[in-house]
């Protein structure tokens, strides 16, 4: 597309995207007003603003549901907000933190995502759901939440209800495990660096990380985003090992559970190359590699960390708006439970993996 065309483009969609942004930058206002508030009362922020974003934001979700004007903005903030802000975060680290922990750390993250796959996979079989259900809560929970979903659902033959289920749960159950994981530093005595770790193999995405991991140490944001890229790009090998077993798949029914007519199934295939791996984790990786390479000049590094910061505020202000926590209680129990377990599957593997290679 010629640069005027595209620009004109970008220039027609601003006007949708407005009253959402907004809504979004309020949210932001006011969990920053939050944060300073505590400091001055406390002499600290007991709760980042990137927390609050994203607790105010699914409270005003919860009780008032924005209109259709509201949409495209939240969604604008949800994503291409997001992934500007993972671009930037990528200046901010080094790849030699990654690589200092060993090469057993990046096996151990193929080995985990595996085993937790296989875990959540069983125990959602185990609790009677469906076979293709099953998969999409294994995915979710396993390796990046919507995004696993999304791209697993087609493969498949996923119908509405079982993504929709899916879906829910990994938005709700996101902001709680951003929420509750900081609680387990003093609880089991994690160093920010073996928390770092933990956050990277547990969170759902990208942004939660950030969020679960800046009130416990910079080196546990560091970390955990790397980690936590590393276990993103699975998602390509999952897939792949998903459309080559589909053939079974097919055989087995899905009367378990009612489920919706096999021609309102998303259209079965494999995934294009750029939704297994999306331009901004490319975009990130390289940036940390020019970092690395001390190609990133000193003084544009303290900005880009602010306007990467700020962004991500934003960003979880709109993932926040984005999420009903009464959604919940339509995806039924057995749901319920074979989420819950599949995380605390995923845990119990982590913290295994830590101690396993003895991360400091």
């Amino acid at each position: 597309m010629p640069a005027a065309a595209f620009l004109r483009s970008r220039a027609l969609a601003l006007p949708s995207i407005l009253p959402g942004l907004s809504l979004c930058l309020a949210v932001t206002g006011v969990a920053l007003g939050l944060e300073r508030v505590e400091k001055h009362i406390f002499g600290r922020a007991w709760l980042e603003a990137l927390v609050l974003a994203i607790v105010l934001g699914t409270a005003v979700r919860t009780a008032w549901s924005p209109g259709r004007r509201f949409v495209h903005g939240i969604a604008f903030g949800a994503k291409t907000v997001l992934e500007i802000a993972v671009v930037l975060l990528g200046a901010s680290l080094s790849l030699g933190t990654l690589l200092a922990a060993g090469p057993g750390l990046l096996v151990g993250i193929a080995v985990v995502v595996a085993l937790a796959i296989a875990a959540s996979y069983g125990i959602g079989r185990a609790l009677g759901l469906a076979p293709r259900l099953a998969i999409l809560v294994a995915c979710g929970n396993s390796i990046c939440g919507n995004s696993a979903i999304a791209a697993a659902a087609p493969v498949i033959d996923a119908d509405g209800e079982d993504v929709a289920s899916s879906i829910a749960f990994t938005a709700v159950l996101g902001v709680l495990v951003v929420l509750g994981l900081p609680l387990l530093v003093p609880l089991l005595g994690l160093s920010p660096m073996q928390y770092g770790v933990l956050a990277g193999l547990t969170v759902y995405a990208v942004p939660q990380v950030l969020a679960a991991t800046a009130p416990v140490a910079a080196l546990s944001v560091q970390v955990g985003t790397l980690v936590k890229l590393v276990r993103v790009l699975m998602l390509g090998p999952v897939v792949l090992a998903l459309s080559l077993g589909i053939g079974r798949l097919r055989a087995e029914t899905d009367a378990t559970v009612p489920s919706q007519a096999v021609d309102e199934r998303p259209a079965p295939g494999r995934m294009p190359l750029h939704r297994l791996v999306p331009w901004f984790i490319l975009a990130f990786l390289a940036l940390a590699g020019l970092r690395s390479a001390g190609l990133v000049p000193e003084g544009a590094l303290h900005p880009m960390a602010a306007t990467a910061n700020a962004l991500t505020i934003v960003s979880m202000a709109a993932l926040g708006l984005g999420v009903d926590v009464r959604s919940v209680a339509k995806a039924g129990p057995r749901v319920t439970l074979a989420v819950v377990a599949s995380l605390a599957a995923l845990t119990a593997v982590s913290l295994g993996l830590i101690r396993l290679l003895g991360i400091a």
